[in-house]
C-alpha cells in the first residue's frame, strides 16, 4: 500500500514509510500513570531537550492525566499547569510540539504559546469546538480511538475502526483537511490486556485508512500485567511492543524512554524498512 502523503508539523516535513519517528512524552501532572510527571518548567524543558538530543522527532506535552479514575481538570486548572511548562519547552527546543488535551480552550492557548499540533485522546469527540479550531488554524492533529465508555462489539479492530471513522467524520464536517490527521488506535484506552495484545497484533489492518499511524504502548498496564512489573520497570516490555509496532508499519511511537527506544527503532527500521542511518549507509 502506498505511504500517506507527508505532513508538515512545526516547520518539519514528516515523510511516512521511510522511517519510524519517536515522540517523547513530557507529563506536566502529579498523577501520571507512568510516575514521570514533572511540574517544574525548567526541569520539563531540560527533559524535552534531552529527548530531542536522544532522537525524539516530536515532543508531546500534557497536563491532565489520562489514567483510569484520574481527577478531571477544567480549562483554567489545566492551563495553569500546562502553560509554564509548554512555554519553557518551546524555548528549549525547535522540535515540533504536540499538545495533549481534549479541550478547545486549552488547545487554543497552547497553539498561541507555540504548540504545533493537537494530540486528542478523545478523538475530537469530547469538545465540539476542537475540530473547528483545527480547521481555522489549519493545524495537524493526532486523533485517538478511546474505548472507555463504549460497549465492546466483539471484535477489537472493528470497534477501533468505527471509533476512528467517527472522529474522521467530525473532522471532515468541520472542514479539517484529512491529510493533516494522524490516527492512534488507543492501546490501553479502555481495553483488557488480551484485547490490547490483539490490537497490537492486528495493527496492519488500520492501513485501510491511508493515514499515518501512531502507537503509544510505553510503560502501560498491559506490559505490567504480562511481566508483573511496576511502571518504571517496563522498559524491556515496552521495547518488544515498539519493535512489533515498527514491524507492523507504524509511523510514530510515543515513548517515555527515548534514548533506549531510539536504538530499538533504529535496528527495527533497518530490518523492516531497510532504512539505514546516514552514518551507517555504506559502512562495514
Amino acid at each position: 500500500m502506498r505511504a500517506p502523503p507527508p505532513i508538515e508539523i512545526g516547520g518539519r516535513r514528516f515523510e511516512w514509510g521511510r522511517r519510524t519517528y519517536l515522540m517523547g512524552i513530557v507529563n506536566a501532572t502529579p498523577d501520571s500513570f507512568s510516575g514521570d510527571g514533572v511540574l517544574d518548567a525548567a526541569a520539563a524543558a531540560e527533559q524535552a531537550a534531552r529527548m530531542v538530543e536522544a532522537g525524539a522527532a516530536l515532543i508531546d506535552v500534557g497536563a491532565e492525566s489520562t489514567r483510569p479514575g484520574h481527577a478531571p481538570l477544567d480549562v483554567a486548572a489545566e492551563w495553569a499547569r500546562l502553560g509554564p511548562v509548554l512555554r519553557a519547552v518551546r524555548a528549549a527546543t525547535a522540535a515540533p510540539i504536540t499538545v495533549d488535551t481534549t479541550k478547545a480552550g486549552v488547545a487554543e492557548r497552547a497553539f498561541d504559546a507555540g504548540a504545533d499540533a493537537l494530540n486528542d485522546v478523545r478523538g475530537l469527540l469530547a469538545d465540539a469546538d476542537l475540530a473547528p479550531l483545527l480547521a481555522r488554524r489549519r493545524l495537524p492533529a493526532i486523533v485517538v480511538h478511546n474505548q472507555r465508555g463504549r460497549a465492546f462489539g466483539g471484535d477489537v479492530l472493528a470497534d477501533v475502526r468505527a471509533g476512528l471513522e467517527e472522529s474522521i467524520g467530525v473532522a471532515d464536517r468541520a472542514g479539517v483537511d484529512r491529510d493533516r490527521l494522524v490516527l492512534d488506535p488507543g492501546f490501553g484506552f479502555g481495553w483488557e490486556p488480551e484485547q490490547n495484545l490483539e490490537l497490537l497484533r492486528r495493527l496492519g489492518e488500520l492501513r485501510v485508512f491511508g493515514r499515518p499511524l501512531l502507537v503509544g504502548t510505553s510503560r502501560k498496564s498491559t506490559i505490567g500485567w504480562l511481566l508483573d512489573r511496576l511502571e518504571a520497570e517496563r522498559l524491556w516490555g515496552t521495547a518488544a511492543t515498539v519493535a512489533l509496532a515498527v514491524a507492523a508499519g507504524v509511523d510514530i511511537v510515543r515513548v517515555h524512554d527515548v534514548a533506549e527506544l531510539a536504538e530499538v527503532v533504529r535496528v527495527a527500521d533497518a530490518v523492516v524498512r531497510g532504512s539505514l542511518p546516514e552514518d551507517r549507509a555504506g559502512a562495514r
